[in-house]
């Protein structure tokens, strides 16, 4: 062994020999001036970096761990983070898989054939549409990871990209990190999104101004839970073919539908894939959020492109997480429907909830979230930061105010039905105390 082994040495050991020796190990002496300590280096951030705004949620999230801190049970609903596992086979397969020597190795970085042909084989049942796995399918590290990976192959300095308003952080800023310009316009009425979109590029095009670069769809809607039928891609597919835009779908919460509601796909419009893709997850309708199991699937040289980003920062996911994804889109079919009534019993339960209470919402017919107006005398004195932040701290209820996701989203909450019914009405009782007397005084 060897005997400096710094577990072996001894305080005489550590003790130095002579004064040269004590200076060197940080007394100057008695005779010496005493140096000035080493300035820090001075760390420039890159400007894609320096540019981003804060955190907008950060408030709500500090507030909520100062209060689990100090003892409180805060019912948190402030992120779309699927409380339910996945089934019980997916976790099986995963576990078998892991098993095998051969399983650790680095993966393709997009996506082993079997899994992407699985997405080919779900497109072709859900939505009737084909898709060469080998080139219009790329699997991705979720579908964030892929939309901002996308983002760096499409768009680059002096390019714009419309942006769906109220949005999705990772939409806008996907784009601000690429050097591109967002461009949000409102998405909650979207016939009138289709006129603004129009309107943008006719605009660009009469002054002689580049129109944007890329347009995109995202719908059912983070956060607002809007939803459109197949029309609405017929009428986008026409503006992208009139003014040469990019279109990308962000089709996240598709697999998360009610009251017989069947989110239509980009994809199904003869001649979308002349101009764009489209990305889903696993991680609603599976429960697979931690697992990260996303794709891309659509125009080949769009595919292609992405592809080539990737290759240059991951190596694709974990081989037995991908096996495990093929076995939960082989077999997953009624275990999707059946999480689906899950968070349709909760959406209901939440939703009559506060109509008894005073604060009548819109019914979603798609996605996790329940978009909330706030209701008066509250809307007309607070911020939606404010409003959240007391229904935090004085009903020990987290949402999301509708502020974080920009200007779009004031006067809004968003409400993620991620905990079980019983604590969903928890919730609501403990709002009507803080906020029942004054809305039914309003009524």
């Amino acid at each position: 062994m060897d005997s400096t082994d710094p577990a072996l040495l001894t305080d005489t050991d550590l003790t130095p020999d002579n004064p040269a020796d004590e200076r060197a190990a940080g007394d100057d002496g008695p005779d010496e001036p005493q140096r000035p300590p080493l300035a820090k280096p001075a760390i420039r951030l890159a400007d894609r970096i320096a540019d981003l705004p804060p955190y907008l949620f950060a408030r709500i999230n500090q507030l909520r761990d100062q209060k689990r801190q100090a003892g409180c049970d805060v019912i948190d609903m402030s992120m779309g983070n699927p409380s339910d596992p996945p089934a019980t086979y997916i976790i099986e397969k995963l576990t078998e898989s892991a098993q095998d020597p051969r399983a650790h190795g680095y993966a393709p970085s997009t996506g082993i054939r079997n899994l992407k042909r699985e997405l080919a084989a779900k497109y072709l049942k859900k939505w009737g549409v084909r898709l060469d796995p080998d080139t219009e399918v790329v699997c991705t590290l979720g579908s964030k990871e892929g939309f901002g990976h996308l983002c760096l192959a499409l768009i680059g300095p002096g390019d714009s990209a419309i942006v769906p308003a109220p949005s999705y952080p990772a939409h806008v800023y996907g784009v601000a990190l690429a050097s591109g310009r967002p461009i949000l316009i409102n998405t909650m009425d979207p016939s009138q999104y289709l006129s603004d979109i129009a309107a943008t590029c006719e605009q660009a095009e009469r002054r002689g101004e580049p129109v944007p670069k890329m347009v995109i769809v995202n719908f059912p809607h983070n956060p607002t839970a809007t939803v459109v039928e197949a029309d609405f891609y017929e009428d986008v597919v026409k503006l992208a073919r009139r003014h040469g835009f990019l279109l990308v779908s962000d089709l996240a919460y598709a697999d998360v539908t009610f009251d017989g509601y069947v989110a239509p796909s980009l994809m199904a419009v003869p001649g979308a894939k002349q101009f764009g893709v489209e990305f889903t997850t696993m991680s609603k309708g599976y429960n697979m959020a931690g697992w990260r199991v996303g794709y891309c699937a659509g125009n080949a040289e769009i595919i292609r492109a992405l592809g080539t980003v990737k290759t240059y920062y991951d190596y694709g996911m974990f081989r037995p997480t991908q096996v495990a994804a093929i076995m939960a889109l082989r077999h997953g079919d009624a275990d999707v429907e059946a999480q689906c009534r899950v968070y349709q019993r909760r959406r209901d339960v939440l939703c009559e909830g506060l109509g008894r209470i005073g604060w009548p919402v819109d019914v979603p017919k798609a996605s996790m979230f329940v978009w909330a107006k706030i209701p008066e005398p509250f809307a007309s004195t607070m911020t939606s930061m404010e409003f959240s932040a007391m229904l935090l701290e004085e009903a020990d209820v987290a949402v999301s105010p509708g502020g974080g996701f920009g200007d779009a989203g004031e006067g809004f909450v968003r409400i993620a039905l991620i905990e079980n019914e019983n604590r969903l009405r928890q919730a609501v009782r403990q709002i009507g105390k803080v906020v029942g007397e004054r809305l039914l005084k309003v009524s």
